[in-house]
């Protein structure tokens, strides 16, 4: 067991996202993701927006949320874009959203601009009673634009700061996610996402501060972890 994290399998379920944002997944796919989430106990399914209100109607007799990703996973779209997408997945029964910052603006340290989004889609969010998760995608960040970002989320409020969508050239760290908790105020919770396939480095991450896991391999992770207790 990792370090200073002591969880037992339902405990480490109540972390994951479990993830299908594959562009190739088949309505069967989801269907089993979300059977998948029913059956583990993880704590939402992370999918592309137009799969949403089919999965909210097989998780209508769960606490398993449905979380939509927005202007996924590149974040090059106009705020009225990510706004118009925003709502077409809350009208359609999402739980949770996850969007990508406009990454351009970033890199020009248009940080105006940023904190416009990022409030135009909490405030949408919070609206609805729906947690908002801000997604950095750090791997094309560097340290002091990855602060300034959490010291925009100290202002605007969100729910979760995210490390990446695992779609771009590297995901979660234990640098990003201790970076992201040393900055960000104790209210807003860190997810750390892309990468995260074994049991070790799912622990590394909680004890490090993460409040959510995003991954695919959430099964087998709880596998791990079973295995590994009753060798103990």
């Amino acid at each position: 067991m990792k370090a200073g994290v002591n969880v037992d399998a339902k405990e480490l379920a109540a972390y994951i996202d479990h993830t299908n944002l594959k562009p190739d997944a088949s309505e069967a796919d989801m269907k089993k993701l979300c059977e998948e989430a029913k059956e583990y106990g993880f704590c939402m399914v992370a999918i592309n927006s137009v799969q949403t209100s089919c999965c909210k109607k097989w998780l209508c007799d769960s606490a398993v949320h449905v979380g939509a990703a927005i202007s996924f996973p590149l974040g090059q779209t106009t705020i009225a874009t990510k706004l118009f997408e925003c709502e077409d997945a809350l009208r359609n029964g999402a739980d949770e959203i996850d969007y990508v910052v406009n990454l351009t603006k970033v890199k020009d340290h248009d940080y105006a601009y940023i904190e416009d989004e990022m409030r135009q889609m909490v405030a949408l969010c919070h609206k609805y009673h729906v947690i908002c998760k801000v997604i950095f995608e750090n791997c094309y960040l560097n340290d002091e634009e990855k602060i300034q970002l959490c010291e925009i989320a100290n202002r605007v409020r969100p729910d979760f700061i995210k490390t990446s969508t695992g779609f771009g050239v590297g995901g979660a760290t234990l640098e990003d996610v201790k970076l992201m908790v040393e900055h960000v105020d104790e209210a807003i919770a860190v997810k750390a996402a892309g990468g995260i396939r074994d049991l070790d480095t799912a622990l590394a991450m909680i004890e490090a501060g993460a409040k959510r896991i995003g991954t695919s391999s959430g099964i087998s992770l709880i596998h791990e972890l079973t295995k590994r207790k009753e060798s103990c």
